[in-house]
């Protein structure tokens, strides 16, 4: 199985920051070190590479915390494909790769994704990768001078299913 995510490279900002493409993104995203494994106990983000081997977007992670304990913390997930990639399964293969690397590297129970109520094809991107809807979040996200409701999705590390090579 070929990794469709590698680290960002100072030469993959342009693309990622919205210097081109039209790319609306909450702030640009520091560039990962070209260590084969970022640091998955802090914020931080992956290139996504098309089948050639090329730059179509980016996956990233936060850290949540549900409960007092370091037990209740969790990665929510997000992912922006340039235009040309979407709508080709790369989000959905993309997305169950940054859930495999969580339960393959860390100790983490719960991984979240959280999207626009209105993003119909990522809420099915996540549902084909495992993920499944847990509700409503009412005005959670400021994004284009207002609040948004959005759709909270999770998977257990129980119910993961480890892709196959």
């Amino acid at each position: 199985m070929t990794s469709l995510l590698r680290p960002m490279t100072d030469k993959d900002l342009p693309l990622l920051t919205g210097d081109a493409d039209g790319f609306d993104y909450f702030g640009p995203r520091p560039p990962r070190a070209s260590a084969a494994l970022p640091n998955l106990d802090e914020q931080g983000g992956l290139a996504v590479l098309d089948g050639g081997g090329e730059l179509a977007g980016m996956v990233s992670w936060v850290w949540q915390q549900w409960g007092p304990n370091v037990q209740s913390r969790n990665p929510m997930i997000g992912i922006w494909l340039m235009e040309r990639a979407r709508g080709q399964g790369m989000g959905t293969a993309a997305q169950r790769e940054l859930v495999d690397m969580f339960f393959r590297h860390t100790a983490v129970n719960r991984v979240e994704a959280h999207t626009d109520v209105e993003n119909i094809a990522e809420q099915r991107a996540l549902e084909k990768a495992g993920l499944t809807r847990e509700g409503t979040t009412r005005g959670a996200t400021w994004r284009d001078g207002a609040y948004r409701d959005g759709c909270l999705y999770a998977i257990l590390r129980s119910d993961w299913q480890r892709p196959t090579m």
